[in-house]
């Protein structure tokens, strides 16, 4: 079925991936394994070995794990995933009015949209990365700053790099540069002078940047001989800044996106202006929904997962499909009568005093029952460390304007992602007010929680009573 409110359907891009989520979806819905299959024929022409081995087999990869292998791994495992979130939405009816991919997701974007076959798109996504892998010219980084972009672009000129630009405007405090990795460097160090966020994304090249300049005819050369159809549903392009149209020619203009910056934030308002209300991911993670609510009302906007694990390790999809699927309105005729008695009743015993007839919902159990019924153990309220560790994650994420992805059990908050000890203890708070959590002990020691897992660790230990946290 197709949602009442105009839809649009997100295809992120780098960092994009989720190997535990992934797995989760292919056990669940063959529709995964059928486009895995098609990625796998790519894979097996130009590297020499299926993609779905490494996804689906041994160790779990995840964002940041994936790019200890080479850097066509990650960029077909993006696609790949994004193209399978789609293939399941689609097979249970769930359509959308347009389409947005950031970055390397609008590839799988312009598939979704029947520009281009499944193993087509892998096989752009693949010349994509195997023409920079070829020629040496990736060496370099990205990263996201919790700046707006205009006083990104005067920290570049002040550090005088021509090969340093900026990549993406995601919202109106978030904006990604990519670069040489020395220059990169500076940049993030006058960032973090003036109190600024800053970490380094999970992108094995430098996308969006000159450097890749002289392999644009090349990789369109690559990619001239696929057969461009036309498209069933809009595809509105954060690069171009416009929808594409059936004269464009694809292949040129995804050869450009090398070098031309990306304004998902422009394209998020452009389609909320033209009453764009429903957005939903299709890929991994869920961080474009976050970066939506960033640049439009919270109230104006409904924003759903796919491939992406919740607290209690249930995967979004599922519920997405059951939400959009399973929810039917009753009409004023059968409301009141399933109703209309028992709110008659409530109401006048509102108006008299009286206490109203019982009804057929949430009515006591005897009271021999309730004497018989065990008391929970009060340990079943303390929630399970992975929810927890959601909940820490977000709430440090948005204070710092950073990906979630960057939360990993090991990072070092502070010499890797620079949040200083005064900031620490304002996230400490933060936590601890949301759980409802005692205050310090005398002797607590900030510095020896100097990972994410250990700050988790922490709280979930405290929940259970095992020591008191910074507050």
């Amino acid at each position: 079925m197709k949602p009442k409110e105009k839809t649009v359907f997100l295809f992120p891009g780098q960092g994009a991936f989720d190997g535990a989520a992934l797995r989760l979806a292919h056990a669940r819905h063959p529709q995964v394994e059928h486009v895995l299959k098609e990625v796998d024929t790519v894979a097996e022409e130009l590297f020499g070995q299926r993609i779905s081995e490494l996804l689906l087999e041994g160790e779990i990869l995840d964002a940041a794990t994936i790019l200890r292998h080479p850097a066509w791994v990650s960029q077909l495992a993006i696609y790949a995933s994004d193209m399978a979130a789609f293939s399941v939405l689609d097979a249970h009816g769930v359509r959308a009015d347009a389409h947005v991919g950031h970055s390397l997701g609008e590839i799988a974007a312009l598939v979704a949209a029947g520009a281009f076959s499944v193993a087509d798109g892998a096989r752009i996504t693949a010349e994509r990365a195997r023409v920079i892998m070829e020629a040496g010219l990736g060496a370099g980084r990205m990263a996201a700053l919790a700046l707006p972009a205009d006083q990104v672009r005067k920290i570049i000129d002040l550090v005088g790099d021509e090969l340093l630009a900026v990549a993406s405007e995601n919202h109106p405090a978030q904006t990604v540069i990519s670069g040489p990795a020395r220059a990169l460097e500076r940049v993030v160090g006058i960032a973090g002078h003036i109190d600024a966020g800053a970490v380094e994304l999970n992108s094995p090249f430098p996308f969006h940047n000159p450097v890749l300049e002289p392999l644009v005819p090349l990789f369109a050369q690559r990619i001239a001989p696929l057969v461009q159809r036309p498209l069933d549903v809009p595809v509105y392009s954060p690069i171009l800044q416009r929808l594409y149209t059936d004269s464009d020619v694809l292949t040129e203009c995804l050869s450009r996106h090398f070098v031309l910056p990306v304004n998902f934030a422009g394209a998020i308002r452009q389609l909320h202006a033209e009453e764009f209300r429903v957005f939903i991911e299709s890929g991994a993670l869920g961080a474009l929904g976050k970066l939506v609510l960033r640049n439009v009302p919270r109230s104006e906007a409904t924003v759903r997962s796919s491939f992406a694990l919740d607290a209690k390790g249930e995967l979004a999809l599922d519920a997405l499909l059951t939400g959009l699927e399973g929810i039917t309105v009753p009409t004023v005729e059968e409301f009141w009568e399933a109703f209309g008695s028992r709110l008659v009743e409530l109401v006048r015993a509102e108006l008299t005093g009286e206490p109203s007839a019982p009804g057929p919902v949430s009515s006591p159990a005897p009271a021999a029952e309730q004497a018989a019924a065990p008391a929970a153990p009060a340990a079943s309220a303390i929630p399970p460390y992975d929810e927890v560790a959601s909940v820490v994650r977000t709430t440090y994420a948005e204070a710092l304007e950073y990906p979630e992805e960057v939360f990993t059990e090991d990072v070092l908050l502070e010499a890797e992602l620079g949040v200083d000890s005064v900031k620490q203890v304002e996230l400490l708070a933060r936590v601890t007010k949301h759980y409802g959590l005692p205050p310090r002990e005398a002797g607590f020691r900030l510095a020896s929680y100097d990972t994410f897992g250990k700050v988790v660790s922490l709280v979930h230990a405290n929940l259970r009573g095992e020591t008191a946290l910074a507050g």
